[in-house]
């Protein structure tokens, strides 16, 4: 079976996750889990392991991401422990309902899925770890544990992904800020301010004592030249790039 639990190792390596949680054995109640997989074999695998875990109490299972929202309704579990990729409905978009029904779960994804874009997703949707199948077993107690002491888990090989992606998005926004503002004409500028003011073409036009259909050239040439869709937007760009200041 692909999907399955992984090596099972009796002592994980501490860089296997990162962001280790405190040991067990503390004082609180224990943390009320949820295990959410369509492998019937995998849910039991991890109710036994969990099992041994005095601080971590597994309150129900789910076989799909539909049952699962049902469940963590009812259930009110502390950690949602979900799969990617599951029939009927998925791991990701299951987050978002979860999130709604049960506002204070919080969702960590177990899954053989290491594409960027399910890690990406997950994250959008509220999950708080994202979590590979070939951790080792008492692995996943202290990445429960972690997570619900308000730590984030993500496998080495996806945060490394995670970065990377990160890294890229500050270049593209640094290159971006390296462009100039697009030049408008002393005459857009003048169409812009008239714009901000909430006057229409024909209030515009009468303003400036030139025809309607020159004022809407002009507002189009606006929008072309700063990449935008609506009066709105580009009045707000305006403001914002500091091209136009309204007093």
């Amino acid at each position: 079976m692909a999907d399955t639990f992984g090596p099972m190792r009796d002592g994980g390596a501490d860089d296997d996750v990162i962001g280790r949680g405190p040991d067990a054995g503390s004082s609180r109640e224990p943390i009320r889990v949820l295990v959410v997989d369509d492998h019937a074999l995998f849910r039991r695998g991890l109710e036994i392991v969990l099992a041994a875990e005095e601080d971590i109490q597994v309150v129900g299972e789910a076989g799909d991401g539909a049952e699962a929202v049902d469940k963590a309704a009812d259930l009110l579990p502390d950690i949602v422990l979900m799969d990617v990729r599951m029939p009927k409905r998925g791991g990701i978009e299951a987050c978002t309902s979860i999130k709604e029904v049960a506002p204070s779960a919080k969702i960590i994804m177990l899954t053989i899925s290491d594409e960027e874009a399910d890690l990406y997703d997950a994250i959008k949707a509220g999950a708080t770890g994202y979590l590979l199948k070939e951790i080792s077993t008492d692995e996943v107690a202290t990445a429960i544990r972690a997570v619900a002491d308000g730590q984030s888990q993500i496998s080495p090989s996806m945060a490394s992904k995670l970065l990377t992606e990160f890294k890229s998005m500050i270049q593209r926004t640094d290159e971006r800020r390296l462009v100039p503002a697009p030049r408008l004409t002393d005459r857009e500028l003048e169409v812009l301010k008239l714009v901000a003011t909430g006057m229409n073409n024909r209030d515009i036009a009468k303003e400036l004592f030139i025809s309607e259909n020159t004022v809407k050239n002009h507002v189009r040439n606006i929008l072309e030249k700063l990449q935008l869709h609506s009066r709105m937007e580009a009045v707000v760009y305006a403001m914002r790039e500091k091209i136009l200041e309204i007093r």
